[in-house]
């Protein structure tokens, strides 16, 4: 059997940990885009071991001093960002994840809005991934705030029920933190189960009993039915997973994607869980205030670059494909990508990043709102092979990038800058509270 660990609220649970006056009480942890990597004083922690939703590579420290509802008001007292997390008591209110937390307090009026502090969440959740690991044999972490476990040949079946139920309270003893798990043959249905458990309780579904559990579901609460398959699904009037197995012969025809993914619905998949996945690629975002001075947004693109090429020397990965995004005012993106097998130096990456910034920015009369950063394709997972052709040249370049990285990560991701990073602090000065 499979089980599958989900963390309750768990931005939430762990602000609880800190501040028990907490519980029971109407809370949500916001998140905004984090401007302050670009100010001088925007010293960034990273991370690259845990991912998951709202979760970035690179993170800025939580001052403990400040006040939390500050951090999300803007130069005009405007309550700016969105709900990453909110309690169940605050969901009662019909608050949820990716809400406005303006439309949230206007939900809600006595809810308690707290900044995020991601060295608390990612320190909790390496100490959940210790925990289990000390209690079954395997364990995959999915995200920040989930979890997978293979007892096949660790405990019996019959035991399974029992087994999930008490590791669900040793968590709560030992961590402070509440969980759902659910347990199945594969990992789908025991992420299903955990849905159908939350909060804070347990689920074991055996082979015979897969059927009659997902037959009232709807399509979309399965992992894997994305958007574009749940139209697709839609448009025959197939709206719940017992329906799906029942269309097997429609469904099967559109593709081996999904055969496999109506394998899964049934319970037949053999996914095997995988105690360390392969990084694919790594990457760094931010939002920040409408910004119209081009100088600035190449001055911003600089910054990015330096931090992403920071995690990529850490990592030891050799990326071949590389893509910058633009998002304007209004929701408008402009992405633009390029493929280059030249070995990775932060220079010539620098030049990249100018080169795919001056293509991707269509409007330069728009505001931009967002850059995003995007490396991918690794040697070491593909066929790809790096150019011969400039590869000697280009072996200097990368072992000075490689002692970049070595000085930054002992004195610190600011320790060495670009030139460039410094020129438009007076415009900074200006922008960065908004």
């Amino acid at each position: 059997m499979k089980i599958h660990i989900d963390l309750d609220a768990f931005f939430v649970s762990a602000e609880c940990t800190r501040d028990p006056s907490l519980r029971r009480k109407p809370v949500a942890v916001g998140g905004r885009g984090d401007w302050r990597i670009f100010h001088e004083s925007g010293a960034q922690e990273c991370d690259f071991e845990t991912r998951g939703s709202f979760l970035g590579a690179f993170f800025h420290a939580r001052d403990p001093s400040a006040d939390d509802l500050e951090h999300f008001l803007d130069d005009k007292g405007r309550l700016r960002g969105i709900v990453m997390t909110a309690s169940y008591e605050a969901r009662r209110f019909g608050i949820t994840t990716g809400m406005s937390l303006h439309e949230a307090k206007l939900r809600c009026a006595p809810l308690i809005v707290k900044a995020p502090d991601m060295a608390l969440y990612k320190r909790l959740s390496h100490a959940l991934h210790d925990f289990l690991i000390e209690r079954m044999p395997l364990i995959e972490q999915a995200s920040i705030d989930e979890f997978y476990g293979d007892l096949g040949g660790w405990i019996a079946d019959a035991e399974v029920p029992c087994f999930i139920d008490l590791l669900r309270h040793e968590i709560k003893a030992a961590l402070d933190l509440s969980v759902s798990i659910g347990a199945a043959p594969t990992k789908s249905i025991a992420k299903l189960a955990t849905g159908r458990a939350k909060p804070f309780g347990s689920l074991c579904l055996f082979a015979d009993e897969i059927h009659d559990f997902i037959e009232a579901i709807e399509v979309g609460e399965f992992p894997g039915i994305g958007r574009s398959m749940r139209r697709r699904l839609e448009d025959y009037k197939i709206k719940t997973l017992g329906e799906l197995i029942r269309a097997k012969s429609l469904v099967c025809g559109w593709g081996p994607y999904a055969q496999r993914l109506y394998e899964a619905v049934c319970g037949l998949d053999h996914e095997p869980i995988k105690a360390e996945k392969p990084r694919q690629s790594i990457g760094i975002s931010r939002s920040f205030s409408p910004l119209l001075e081009r100088m600035e947004l190449r001055r911003r693109v600089l910054i990015l670059s330096r931090h992403l090429a920071f995690a990529i020397t850490r990592l030891e990965v050799l990326p071949t494909h590389y893509s910058l995004s633009i998002r304007y005012e209004f929701t408008y993106n402009s992405t633009q990508a390029c493929s280059d097998r030249r070995l990775f130096s932060e220079a010539h990456f620098k030049s990249l990043c100018f080169e795919l910034l001056s293509r991707a920015d269509r409007h330069p009369s728009h505001r931009v709102v967002g850059l995003a950063l995007h490396a991918s394709h690794f040697t070491c997972n593909s066929r790809r092979t790096l150019d011969l052709l400039t590869f000697e040249s280009d072996r200097a370049a990368h072992r000075l990038s490689c002692e970049l990285g070595r000085v930054r990560q002992r004195y610190g991701l600011d320790a060495l800058r670009w030139g460039g990073e410094m020129a438009q602090n007076d415009t900074l000065s200006k922008n960065s509270k908004k």
